[in-house]
């Protein structure tokens, strides 16, 4: 039976988390205050900003909700930032990022009742606003449906960052506020936990901008292996807040969930292989790993045979070959803006053979 449509008018709470990014700030706010659709409210919550953020908030006067805070991270942010916001549907939008001006009237225009979150894609612009010409993400189509068995067989699935979801107020209320324990990764606790609440709707339209930068904590702008350290630190927290929350609902999760998806495998490996010191695993193997990700891409990746052909290659030439020939496969792999053109042609006409 189809669920019919919820009645309008939804409000929309646009909530703008910010520290330090006087530089991109207007541009999201003025992002928010310009959407089309006229139910929205906007909320901007500075976490302690030492530039000159706070004079800017101050400029748009009661055009805005200020929220002023001493810093306490994302989580704070995001906790203070709900706490405030009346809407049915709320939009936590990075101060780096933008949204297009007919995004909350497209999300409206998707929403329905028993859905925990709309995620839409976001258009990769740099530091100036200009567009890479590649939507995020690049290669899957976005999850949809309900996703919580996929949540809790593989701790993952395709989704988009902050600025690329509209949660569901009512969805929201069972799992804010945001723990300490996530006050660096509330993002992440957000898109891990809300399809255990309902179901998951996919506008495959840019409606946002996501601005790749050098002073952007997780994305790919630069090569380091300090953020391999921290997406695997990240995981391994997002795995235990699985196994936690799965126990709370009656729910169980796979004895191997920090190994059915092969990305979780490839950061450990490529992190493991790059600064062995400093790997954060330290019970962790190179051909155990590649064993672990060749299983991921086999059993659970769904790619078509020619795909899983290359990442098998991949994970078995980086767990064998010694470092100075396995970091150029690990950095063409993770950074394809590092890859020389001959390279990226090849990968480039490869996968158009197999698609």
């Amino acid at each position: 039976m189809e669920i019919p449509p919820v009645e309008t008018p939804l409000k929309v709470s646009i909530v703008i988390n910010n520290y330090n990014y006087e530089r991109f700030l207007p541009q999201a706010i003025d992002s928010a205050l310009g959407q089309t659709y006229p139910h929205v409210e906007v909320i901007v919550v500075d976490d302690g900003s030492t530039d000159s953020s706070r004079q800017i908030i101050a400029e748009y006067c009661d055009r805005i909700t200020a929220v002023l805070q001493a810093n306490g991270k994302q989580g704070a942010a995001f906790n203070n930032g709900f706490v405030h916001s009346t809407g049915d549907i709320v939009i936590f939008l990075d101060a780096d990022d933008y949204l297009e001006p007919q995004a909350a009237e497209t999300i409206v225009a998707n929403w329905r009742l028993g859905l925990a979150k709309v995620h839409y894609r976001l258009r990769v612009v740099n530091g100036e606003g200009q567009p890479s010409g590649v939507t995020y993400p690049q290669a899957n189509t976005l999850s949809k449906g309900d996703l919580a068995q996929i949540v809790l067989n593989f701790g993952s699935y395709a989704g988009v960052p902050t600025s690329g979801n509209a949660l569901s107020r009512v969805a929201m209320a069972n799992v804010f506020p945001i723990p300490a324990e996530f006050k660096t990764t509330a993002d992440d606790y957000l898109s891990v936990l809300m399809p255990l609440y309902g179901e998951v709707a996919a506008i495959e339209q840019p409606l946002g901008n996501y601005r790749i930068h050098t002073s952007n904590q997780w994305a790919l702008a630069t090569f380091s292996c300090d953020r391999f350290r921290r997406f695997i630190t990240h995981d391994i927290q997002r795995c235990e807040l699985l196994k936690q929350k799965a126990t709370e609902l009656g729910h169980t999760v796979p004895d191997d969930l920090e190994y059915r998806f092969f990305g979780r495998v490839w950061s450990r490996l490529a992190s493991l292989k790059l600064e062995p010191e400093h790997h954060p695993v330290p019970s962790d193997r190179a051909l155990v790993l590649s064993y672990w990700g060749m299983r991921a891409i086999l059993k659970y990746s769904g790619f078509n045979t020619p795909k899983k052909l290359m990442y098998c290659l991949w994970f078995l030439w980086v767990g064998v070959m010694p470092r100075p020939l396995a970091k150029p496969a690990i950095v063409w792999l993770l950074a394809p803006q590092f890859r020389p053109k001959s390279i990226h042609q090849v990968l480039t006409q490869f996968r158009t053979a197999i698609s």
